[in-house]
C-alpha cells in the first residue's frame, strides 16, 4: 500500500468514524504511568489540574488511574502524591500498574512479584484504591507461557484481578513525536495535533468493538488504555464529545470490569496486549478489514503530514 493510500485512508478516519448501530457501545477511560514525565506544553501540576477539570467538564465521574510509585521519586512526580489524592478526591479510582513499569518478559517471576508488591504497599489502605493490576506495556509474559501462568496463579493469591484493556490508541506514540518536534523547535499545529489524537482513539474503539463483535457476537463494556498525557489534559473535552457522537457511552472503570470478559484468560502463543485480541486470536477470528485501527506508522506519517508540516507551510 503506498503512503500517498495509507495517508488518504487516515484521513477519511480522522473526518469521522461512522457508529455501529447493533447495540450500546459503552467504554471506561484509564490512564497509566502515574504519575507521568512531563510533557511538551504543561507541567505535571498543570497536567493534573486540565485532567480533572477536563473530566468534570465532560461528565466523566469515575476515571481509573493506575500508579507506579516508583514514579515518585523523580523529578517529575515530587508531588505526585498529590495529583493522586487529587484524582480521587475528584471521585476517580487508583490501580497498581507496578512499582517500576517492568517488562515481565525480561523479568524473572519473584523480582516481578516483588515489584508488585511493592506498589500494593503504596497503594492499599489509600482512598480510592481498586485490587487491579495492569500488567506494564500489556507485557503478559510474551511466549513464556509457564511464566504468564505462574503470575496469573500469583495474582489471583494476592486477591488482585488483571486491569486488562480492550482498546489502545496508542497515545503514547503520539505523546513521543509531539515531545520529540517540540525538543527540535518545530510549530505544532494543535488543531491537527487535536484531530490526529481523537481519531487515533476513536479507531481504536471502533476497530476492537468490531473484533469483539466478531468473536463473542457483542458489544463488551469496553477499557480504554490511555496514559497521564498533555494531550490527554488538552483535548479530553473533544474527545468525549466525539465519543457520544459515535455512540459512545462513557461508564466507571468498576461497571466495565464487571462484564464476563472479567474472566477471560486467553492461551495464545505469545501473551501481550489487548484482551479482545488475545481472544481473537485464540478463537482463530480474522481482524476486520473495516473500521480501521490506525498504527503507529500511521500516526507517524499523518503527524509529519498535518501536524508539522501544515504548520510550517502556515507560517510561509
Amino acid at each position: 500500500m503506498s503512503s500517498r493510500t495509507v495517508l488518504s485512508l487516515c484521513l477519511i478516519l480522522l473526518v469521522g468514524v461512522p457508529s455501529a448501530a447493533l447495540a450500546e457501545k459503552r467504554v471506561a477511560l484509564t490512564f497509566d504511568d502515574v504519575p507521568r514525565s512531563a510533557g511538551a506544553f504543561l507541567s505535571p501540576d498543570e497536567r493534573t489540574a486540565r485532567i480533572i477539570a477536563a473530566l468534570e467538564e465532560s461528565g466523566v465521574e469515575q476515571a481509573a488511574f493506575f500508579v507506579n510509585p516508583g514514579n515518585l521519586s523523580t523529578a517529575d512526580g515530587a508531588n505526585g502524591d498529590a495529583h493522586i489524592s487529587a484524582y480521587v478526591a475528584a471521585g476517580h479510582v487508583i490501580a497498581n500498574h507496578s512499582f517500576s513499569h517492568p517488562h515481565l518478559r525480561t523479568s524473572d517471576v519473584e523480582t516481578y512479584l516483588a515489584d508488585i508488591d511493592r506498589a500494593e504497599a503504596w497503594l492499599k489502605g489509600r482512598e480510592g484504591y481498586r485490587p487491579w493490576f495492569r500488567f506494564p506495556y500489556l507485557d503478559e509474559g510474551g511466549r513464556d507461557l509457564d511464566k504468564r501462568d505462574a503470575i496469573r496463579a500469583d495474582l489471583a493469591a494476592r486477591g488482585l484481578r488483571n486491569g486488562y484493556v480492550t482498546a489502545d490508541g496508542s497515545d503514547w506514540h503520539l505523546e513521543q513525536l509531539t515531545l520529540d518536534a517540540k525538543a527540535a523547535g518545530k510549530t505544532i499545529n494543535m488543531t491537527q495535533l487535536a484531530r490526529l489524537y481523537i481519531g487515533a482513539q476513536l479507531s481504536a474503539l471502533e476497530y476492537h468493538d468490531q473484533l469483539a463483535r466478531d468473536t463473542i457476537g457483542r458489544s463488551p463494556a469496553h477499557v480504554l488504555l490511555m496514559h497521564e498525557t498533555d494531550l490527554a489534559a488538552l483535548f479530553l473535552p473533544e474527545l468525549v464529545d466525539e465519543m457520544r457522537k459515535q455512540g459512545w457511552t462513557i461508564i466507571a472503570a468498576e461497571e466495565a470490569y464487571a462484564d464476563p470478559i472479567a474472566a477471560e484468560q486467553p492461551d495464545v502463543p505469545y501473551a501481550y496486549g489487548t484482551l479482545i485480541g488475545s481472544m481473537a486470536w485464540e478463537r482463530d477470528v480474522p481482524p476486520p478489514a473495516y473500521p480501521l485501527w490506525m498504527s503507529t506508522d500511521m500516526m507517524s506519517l499523518l503527524f509529519d503530514r498535518r501536524v508539522v508540516e501544515k504548520a510550517a507551510e502556515t507560517e510561509d
